[in-house]
């Protein structure tokens, strides 16, 4: 691989020098009001990327996988039901995840390349007349299969219901990155990483909780201690951490969310639409199509692209790795070898993703794919020039 080519996975994602440095800094004492400077401006920028006045954000040394176990742990105890729908990788480990901790989950079946049923959810939820499902899980854009699901659509299904379940968001792959609303979506707890639209290293559980979520902790019994938030809430009071925070992490997060807020929320998600858009121009230009069954469903962070049957996408993967220095995502699960991914997320612009776009045409040619050189690079480029993200001059 080459450090000087930009990454097309999904995370983690590229960074910016700016943040790089951020992260770059001395030793501080982590229990002195030096680090409250940067503790609490970063939770207040967090904050201001869920879209939230009122989110308590709580920010473990740890990954997304870790900011599901706090979600859960916080929150319940050993039996209680939960409601998931299984659609990709990353819906079925958090499924995994709480059948490991003892959890009876209710698990909806649906199609890898389809969102979450919405109306299926609505359904059970009406039929629970005794509310004892506890929680909702909602994974909002699906990395293994480029899929976005309605999230307002699942929390209208819990108000038709008049369910009080608690509605959980993974949002690891689409929080600063795509549209997302904690409190006009009444999600209880929202879940992300630092290195996907945060622009960071893998190495922070980016948490949101709403009121209700916190009375929760008072009753759940689930063991937890690395993950309590109670613990963390105290040490926060006090400009510190239960533990030994990432602090370099952390000073970096507070810059990212800098950025993000001084780049402008929407115009952030315009920027991830059209860099997406163009790698869909392409991908219909190759004769392809993507995992996610509908328009509806598209990610703005991935596209997982179907390659025809017979042929190992992951050689894709493989060969651009080997041959080009450049990496792109496997396919995951029940798509293992039926796709390879792009991710178009973070720290990207027009010009990084068109080297991404002319590389895969690169890689599927020399393995024998009917691909016309150019045509996908052709089909964004033409995207690009009609949807420039920088104001056009008069040609005169």
């Amino acid at each position: 691989m080459s450090f000087q080519n930009p990454v097309f996975i999904p995370g983690p994602t590229n960074i910016p020098e700016s943040l790089r440095k951020a992260c770059d800094m001395p030793t501080i004492d982590h229990r002195s009001p030096l680090f409250g400077q940067i503790l609490h401006p970063a939770r207040e920028g967090v904050r201001k990327v869920l879209k939230s006045d009122s989110a308590e954000v709580f920010i473990f040394p740890s990954t997304g996988t870790g900011g599901w176990e706090t979600a859960l742990t916080n929150t319940l105890s050993p039996g209680d039901k939960v409601l998931a729908a299984r659609n990709g990788m990353f819906s079925h480990r958090w499924i995994d995840m709480c059948q490991r901790h003892g959890l009876d989950v209710q698990i909806v079946e649906a199609q890898w390349g389809a969102g979450l049923p919405a109306d299926r959810y609505e359904e059970i939820l009406t039929a629970d007349k005794g509310h004892e499902i506890k929680a909702v899980l909602a994974t909002h854009n699906e990395t293994a299969t480029g899929v976005k699901s309605d999230i307002a659509a699942v929390r209208r299904a819990l108000d038709a219901a008049g369910h009080p379940a608690l509605l959980f968001v993974d949002g690891v792959s689409s929080i600063a990155s795509m549209d997302f609303r904690f409190d006009a979506w009444g999600v209880d707890v929202a879940v992300t990483g630092s290195q996907k639209g945060f622009m960071l290293t893998a190495g922070l559980a980016i948490t949101g909780f709403s009121e209700k979520a916190m009375a929760a902790t008072g009753s759940a019994t689930l063991p937890r201690t690395f993950f309590d938030i109670r613990d963390m809430e105290t040490g926060y009071a006090n400009n510190a951490y239960p533990y030994t925070p990432a602090v370099g992490l952390l000073n970096g997060l507070n810059e990212a969310c800098r950025m993000l807020l001084d780049e402008g929320l929407e115009n952030v998600f315009a920027r991830h639409h059209r860099i997406a858009e163009g790698v869909r121009a392409a991908v219909r230009a190759w004769g392809l199509e993507l995992c996610a069954i509908s328009p509806e469903v598209y990610s703005d962070t991935v596209s997982a692209i179907r390659t025809p049957d017979g042929f190992n996408a992951t050689d894709i993967v493989t060969h651009a790795a080997n041959t080009y220095g450049v990496a792109f995502g496997v396919g995951l699960g029940e798509v293992a070898g039926k796709v390879f991914r792009i991710g178009h997320l973070g720290s990207l612009t027009d010009v990084m993703t068109l080297s991404g776009i002319a590389t895969a045409e690169m890689c599927m040619a020399d393995l024998g794919l009917d691909i016309t050189l150019g045509s996908g690079v052709a089909a964004a480029q033409e995207y690009y020039r009609a949807h420039s993200a920088l104001p056009q001059k008069d040609a005169a």
